[in-house]
């Protein structure tokens, strides 16, 4: 695949994930006797270049750190059917990452990660970012490593995506590269403090920040132009591991395309949405065509006023 100017480089981990179902996540202490098992392809950069080329459509490059293992050979064949050009730095004498996951019948999930070969990570490893747009990381490797590519990115005048998650407080010279904050709600507050969503996204020095709401939908404040909400869409989860990997994916891959800010929530929480029946991580990413179908039977109106309020009140930005 070549380097074309819309073309996203993802940096970040991948993990192979290990998923058991449960009637619930069990608290400290507790045994829960689990019922199916399976192995997926994980890892939220991983996640997140699938998303970005298969729901996206975007040209898609990703550099991740892999070991010499089996699970390595599992991400790379699920990286590669979905189109994803791979920059690999192969770690030797450590494992590729994996993640446990316990996956509850309310679709709730806790999950430990081992990073394995994500930490190998380093600032020399960042590959020619000649026909970037766009730079998508998240927090599942090494944050100096994170902080190189990000500045190396502004310098190259290629925009810098950061998806702040694990939820984590960042250095000011990380914050000070990003273009786009892509947060949830426990992440927003490990990065701006307690108070109400608009409240928070006005206190970020970030030009534009997006944070997710699970059912709720997400809110994005724009530096100079205010703020945009989209409810989500009404689905009966299965699994939300996903969701919020297939949100940011297919948001940068909206972007990097020439889509509106609107257009690119709206397009980002269908496919987030649908990733949330399906089980898996990148096994539940949908296709472009499914993404274009799902859309399709759900134009946006006059239907969409109340939700638009509920989500307003609920960032502080209307009255209740």
């Amino acid at each position: 695949m070549n380097s074309t100017p819309s073309s996203i480089l993802v940096a970040g981990s991948a993990n192979l994930d290990f998923v058991v179902r449960a009637a619930h996540v069990p608290a400290p202490g507790e045994t829960v006797l689990g019922r199916d098992f399976a192995n997926f392809p994980g890892g939220k950069g991983a996640n997140q270049a699938v998303a970005a080329a298969r729901a996206g459509g975007a040209a898609t490059q990703m550099l991740l750190g892999l070991g010499e293992d089996d699970a390595a050979r599992v991400l790379e064949g699920s990286l590669e059917a979905a189109g994803v050009r791979m920059h690999i730095v192969r770690a030797a004498g450590v494992a590729t990452g994996v993640a446990f996951v316990c996956l509850s019948d309310s679709a709730e999930n806790a999950i430990t990660v081992a990073p394995g070969a994500n930490a190998a990570l380093k600032a020399e490893h960042l590959p020619s970012l000649s026909g970037i747009s766009h730079l998508l990381m998240q927090l599942e490797t090494p944050i100096e490593t994170i902080t190189a590519y990000a500045r190396a990115a502004r310098a190259a005048g290629v925009k810098v995506v950061l998806n702040a998650a694990p939820a984590q407080a960042l250095p000011g010279e990380l914050l000070d590269a990003v273009d786009v904050l892509i947060v949830n709600e426990g992440e927003l507050a490990a990065i701006a403090g307690a108070g109400r969503v608009g409240d928070l996204l006005a206190r970020l020095k970030v030009p534009t920040v997006v944070v997710t709401l699970g059912s709720r939908g997400c809110c994005a404040r724009v530096e100079g132009s205010g703020y945009r909400l989209q409810p989500s869409f009404p689905i009966e989860a299965l699994d939300t591991t996903a969701a919020g990997d297939t949100f940011s994916g297919v948001f940068v891959a909206a972007l990097s395309q020439g889509a509106e800010l609107s257009a690119a929530l709206r397009r980002a929480s269908a496919a987030a949405a649908i990733a949330c029946t399906r089980l898996g991580a990148q096994s539940s990413i949908p296709s472009v065509a499914e993404v274009d179908a799902f859309l399709a039977e759900r134009p946006s109106g006059t239907s969409d006023i109340e939700a638009l309020t509920e989500l307003a009140t609920w960032c502080g930005l209307a009255s209740p």
